[in-house]
């Protein structure tokens, strides 16, 4: 449950950091008769989420075991490699966000009401739909039968909703270039088990082989139905009986990767800094990053 969470926590506040910036930004330049389009660009943004999401859940459903394995260790690979970019470019950009936003937003006032949706739905679909196959597929490598993997995202992304009011008026600091390698080192870890999980599936639906090819069996020390088999299954997809590839893929994507993401490049010590100064009043104030 808790990977789920911070899943939902990580990806949710990215997309209230951008829609932050954006209100913020119309907000105090004056230009609320642009709220509208922006919010439906954004309520488009998120249908095509949920869509996306329920496609992917109830879709998957019709087909065969082996389909269904097939569809689920590929789009397991898939939804790694974009959280891995995702994670990175976070590293990288996430102090020029604002900056970015705020050029592509001025540039769509200039064009009209299209351009306007168009910007928000970009802004804040691509977070959307990034989000949807990467919980989708970590759920479904985690899933013990109950709703607590759901609930964890469900509770990650209302947190990261709450957090992102709170940025908005102003209540709340946050140095982002700490918040983001903490989590972004956790979801690498949470990554390498969906990685390792979906090659499992691969196996399977007999796309890969070496199944029946066990690196270890410690089922009898760790039951997966112990509390504790259950905690290590839903934090870190961990599984008592591997294969052999799916340790081996597990360590060439955790090693090296977590290793490039922790190296002391990209944010510098003490910046990253979220500031939101109440220089609006009742009208609200814009987030500002100390760079």
């Amino acid at each position: 449950m808790f990977a789920n969470y911070l899943i939902g926590l990580r990806e949710g506040l990215e997309a209230s950091l951008v829609v932050c910036i954006l209100i913020a930004y119309l907000v105090k330049t004056d230009r609320r008769d642009a709220l509208k389009p922006v919010w439906i660009g954004i309520g488009v943004a998120v249908a095509l989420a949920l869509g996306f999401g329920c496609v992917l859940e109830f879709g998957s459903q019709e087909l065969t075991f082996k389909a269904q394995e097939a569809l689920g260790g590929s789009l397991s690979i898939v939804a790694v490699v974009l959280v891995t970019w995702m994670v990175f470019w976070m590293r990288r950009t996430a102090r020029h966000l604002k900056a970015e936003l705020h050029g592509k937003l001025d540039a769509a006032l200039q064009m009209g009401t299209g351009a306007l949706v168009a910007t928000a739905f970009l802004a804040v679909g691509r977070e959307g739909l990034e989000t949807s196959l990467f919980v989708w597929t970590s759920v479904r490598a985690s899933n013990d039968g109950t709703e607590g993997p759901l609930i964890g995202v469900l509770l990650g992304l209302a947190t990261a909703v709450a957090l992102g009011w709170l940025f908005y008026r102003g209540a709340l600091r946050i140095n982002l270039a700490k918040f983001f390698t903490w989590t972004g080192g956790m979801l690498v870890v949470v990554a390498a088990g969906v990685l390792a999980y979906g090659f499992h599936d691969l196996q399977e639906a007999d796309f890969l082989p070496g199944l029946t090819n066990k690196a270890f069996d410690i089922t009898g020390t760790i039951p997966p139905d112990s509390w504790y088999g259950t905690l290590l299954k839903g934090v870190f997809n961990f599984q008592p009986d591997p294969t052999v590839l799916q340790v081996t893929v597990w360590l060439l994507y955790l090693i090296p990767t977590l290793a490039l993401f922790l190296a002391p490049v990209g944010f510098a010590s003490g910046k990253g800094k979220v500031k939101i100064p109440d220089e609006q009043g009742a009208r609200g104030s814009e987030p500002t990053k100390a760079s």
